[in-house]
């Protein structure tokens, strides 16, 4: 098996979508749906998984996948763990925000 690692950036949308999903449908879902995401990262992790490269005018390198509502952005490390690089609602605008999740 092997391992992800989330990146910074990514625990705090982690927490947003979690507190969103609980206050709109409930702890229950919320509970539900943070397992069905960290599922998949073990799945891309696992390489059981489909997934398509970032768009090259995203400007950033890495592989997406779809859970429910959100994209997956992700990248294997030079180590082999997967990195989430961001985890984005489908409604969001992908491309400024993947962005602005990758500047230091």
């Amino acid at each position: 098996m092997s391992g992800f690692r989330i990146e910074p950036g990514v625990a705090r949308q982690l927490d947003e979508i979690y507190d969103y999903t609980r206050n709109k449908w409930g702890p229950v879902q919320a509970e539900r749906y943070s397992r069905g995401l960290f599922e998949s990262f073990q799945a891309i992790a696992n390489q059981a998984l489909a997934s398509r490269s970032i768009p090259v005018h995203f400007g950033v390198d890495g592989q997406y996948c779809r859970y429910e509502q959100h994209f997956i952005y992700w990248k294997r490390r030079s180590d082999g763990l997967i990195a989430i690089l961001a985890v984005l609602h489908v409604r969001m605008s992908q491309q400024s925000r993947l962005r602005l999740e990758q500047e230091p």
